[in-house]
């Protein structure tokens, strides 16, 4: 029998339901949508490759779960209302919406051209505005459900992804006003925040300054270590569980506590934080590993 996802839920918690993640090819979202189909979840990964998308989709079957796909650009306004059509035409009704799709560049805020800027909300936050709507418009204004919206650690200020930074803010305010709006659907809406997350994204960072402070930053945490991706899905599975049936317009934030940091309380070193490492098929970040030298 081939080894599964140690989930904390119980099996079946999701049976029944379509779930679509958004950017379920990589990182968090395939750790999530690994997570949503071993509870029992029929989940629909969205991206813009098709190769990575199937490398998750055969990841899940030979998991014994239920995976499709669908490629998609979510920042083209036509082609979401046509695919979130296909969708529920094919599926019927979805329950479920992770937004995870993301991306951005590091650059100092002097250095990003108008281009970059847009590209980056229009990814970040643009794109999430519009998968919630449609599908709300198309599907959950009458059946419901529940929208989890990945954001990211930018409280403070978030240098050299300030263009990334404001994008995810904006969905945090979404995210509230959403819950407001659409709470008399039956629709909840909130958001998880990741810090830094042991994730193999990191090792596509080629910048020597970033790739020399990557293996440092746990130093900033106070639990001193980064996340594991199956501690980011595990709440973004909880915000879409019946266990969070109360909860909507919340960030929950997942990052070991470094944003309650005032940078002028010592933080001890230590190795008192235990890891949950629910996914079977996590893939750690070389880097952490293999620090540059100036970075040891």
């Amino acid at each position: 029998m081939p080894k599964q996802y140690d989930s904390i839920f119980r099996p079946g918690l999701f049976a029944g339901q379509s779930i679509i993640v958004t950017g379920g090819g990589s990182g968090i979202g395939r750790c999530t949508a690994h997570e949503l189909a071993h509870l029992g979840a029929h989940v629909i990964l969205i991206g813009r490759k098709q190769a990575k998308l199937d490398t998750v989709q055969a990841e899940i079957a030979e998991d014994g779960g239920r995976a499709s796909t669908a490629t998609l650009d979510i920042r083209i306004e036509d082609d979401v209302k046509r695919v979130i059509g296909e969708l529920l035409a094919a599926h019927g009704p979805i329950q479920g919406l992770v937004n995870n799709a993301g991306g951005q560049f590091p650059a100092p805020l002097v250095a990003i051209n108008q281009k970059g800027w847009e590209t980056v909300v229009r990814t970040n936050l643009t794109g999430g505005f519009l998968m919630s709507r449609e599908l709300f418009l198309q599907g959950m204004r009458s059946s419901g459900g529940a929208i989890v919206n990945i954001v990211a650690d930018m409280y403070g200020g978030m240098p050299m992804m300030g263009h990334s930074g404001a994008a995810r803010a904006g969905m945090v305010n979404f995210t509230e006003t959403a819950a407001v709006e659409w709470a008399s659907a039956g629709v909840r809406v909130n958001a998880v925040a990741p810090g830094w997350i042991a994730s193999s994204g990191l090792d596509t960072y080629t910048d020597p300054n970033i790739r020399a402070t990557l293996p440092k930053v746990r130093q900033a945490v106070p639990l001193k270590r980064l996340a594991e991706e199956a501690e980011v899905a595990a709440a973004i599975n909880f915000l879409l569980s019946p266990a969070a049936a109360y909860l909507t317009g919340v960030t929950l934030r997942v990052d070991g506590g470094s944003t309650l940091n005032s940078r002028m309380f010592p933080l001890p070193d230590h190795q008192r934080s235990e890891a949950y490492t629910g996914f079977h098929r996590a893939v750690r970040p070389r880097i952490l590993d293999n620090p540059p030298e100036d970075a040891a």
